[in-house]
């Protein structure tokens, strides 16, 4: 414990925090005197300090993962990750991505820079495996704690008390909007998830439209959902890597996409949706990003949640895009609007969470609260953000002013019929 204990004693400076190891002894950080509840936690292994301590990259997740650590009520996962990224720039220390402790020393950044570089390798064989890993997990998995629709990306928050699954709708009409579709144009849907951003536009624009994605599932289900739908014969669903779609689209998208590419292979990206778009054609980009200069993904996340993922920032994109003839006409930073989605992910995730349990484990469990809970906080406190990009060949392919993005997103919304706040029962009687 003396590692730790050294290493708590030089990060925590606000909040408190007690730390009751293995054997019974109990160590307090923080402000002294606080009237403040002070967050306690347990070590219920002798192995947990000593983990920790030397493995800040991975040590807390996996020690929370695996029983060692335990967050005591009235606070949980949340409370404890929160606390650190309060904490995150005392005494050359910060907090991570996913909430853990992170030196930054120069070696470890140029270390963690290498082995994150590596990571971003994504050729065919092993972007589908690492898109498998992600999206291919049990489908009631996803039922509990998505919405609806299963939009796995960042809602649109207009105001902050709206239900998630409104929040999606609103997503969808933004991102439609801003495409300026118009009838008889060929849409493509790159990382169309479980096809909720496809078959919305098939719904409200005379299209047609192809999603492709690499998880074998969210296939099937497109697939399933388009057939109930009687859409079937204008939106289709392959099982496939954008980089060998052929044909030629008025309308790209990719929401959610660019996270998977890896860095290394951004010029293929561009170089390719490039040969894909029509001269007048427009594609739009929504990604997680970095308020900030080019970074990496911590480890942590890396090995248990997104294997080959990266969050860019905005030059990255942009310098990228203009080596392969792209013009960027409009770029929007989304800010706090995941945090809030993600937010309600976790609250949905505990509310099942003997399901959950029961369809995995509780080591499953435990993880997914701590991706959650640590995403959460770097959207909310940290300088994570969500980017949405508007990409042409022709400045004249889209209107002068953006009145016509409002316009068309209140025509969708108004056109859409107000979603319940979920089919679950559970999630109603919560809510209301």
């Amino acid at each position: 414990m003396w590692l730790l204990d050294k290493l708590l004693g030089k990060v925590i400076a606000r909040g408190a925090l007690m730390v009751t190891d293995h054997d019974g002894k109990t160590y307090r950080y923080g402000e002294g005197g606080t009237t403040a509840e002070p967050i306690r936690i347990r070590l219920t292994d002798r192995k947990a300090s000593g983990h920790i301590a030397r493995h800040p990259q991975v040590g807390a997740g996996e020690a929370f993962m695996w029983g060692w650590l335990v967050v005591e009520p009235p606070h949980d996962i949340r409370d404890l990750i929160l606390l650190f990224s309060q904490n995150a720039n005392a005494h050359d220390l910060a907090a991570s991505g996913d909430g853990a402790m992170k030196a930054q020393g120069p070696l470890r950044k140029l270390s963690e820079k290498l082995l994150a570089t590596a990571d971003g390798f994504n050729p065919r064989g092993r972007a589908r495996k690492n898109a498998e890993h992600t999206y291919n997990l049990t489908r009631r998995l996803y039922e509990l704690f998505l919405d609806e629709d299963r939009q796995y990306t960042m809602g649109y928050h207009r105001r902050e008390d709206v239900s998630l699954e409104q929040a999606q709708v609103d997503k969808k009409a933004h991102l439609a909007a801003k495409m300026y579709i118009q009838p008889g144009q060929r849409v493509l849907d790159i990382g169309c998830g479980w096809g909720g951003f496809a078959l919305f536009l098939a719904r409200h624009y005379d299209v047609e439209v192809t999603g492709v994605a690499l998880a074998p599932d969210q296939i099937a289900f497109c697939q399933e959902r388009a057939a109930a739908e009687g859409l079937a014969d204008r939106v289709k669903f392959h099982l496939m890597d954008y980089r060998d779609v052929t044909g030629r689209f008025d309308r790209i998208s990719s929401v959610g996409l660019l996270e998977h590419v890896g860095t290394v292979h951004y010029p293929e990206f561009y170089a390719h949706t490039n040969r894909l778009l029509a001269s007048d054609g427009v594609m739009l980009s929504h990604c997680c990003g970095r308020a900030g200069p080019p970074g990496h993904t911590d480890a942590w996340t890396r090995k248990y949640i997104f294997p080959g993922g990266y969050i860019p920032a905005l030059s990255e994109l942009v310098t990228q895009s203009e080596k392969a003839g792209w013009q960027v006409m409009d770029v929007e930073g989304m800010r706090f609007h995941y945090s809030l989605t993600l937010a309600e992910w976790y609250r949905r995730t505990v509310l099942h969470r003997e399901e959950i349990v029961s369809l995995y484990d509780e080591q499953f469990y435990r993880m997914w609260l701590f991706y959650l809970a640590g995403a959460e906080q770097s959207f909310r406190y940290g300088k994570m953000v969500n980017w949405q990009l508007l990409y042409v060949k022709d400045r004249a392919a889209i209107p002068m002013t953006r009145e016509w993005i409002e316009q068309e997103a209140a025509r969708l919304r108004a056109a859409q019929p107000a979603p319940a706040w979920s089919l679950d029962p559970e999630l109603r009687e919560a809510a209301e």
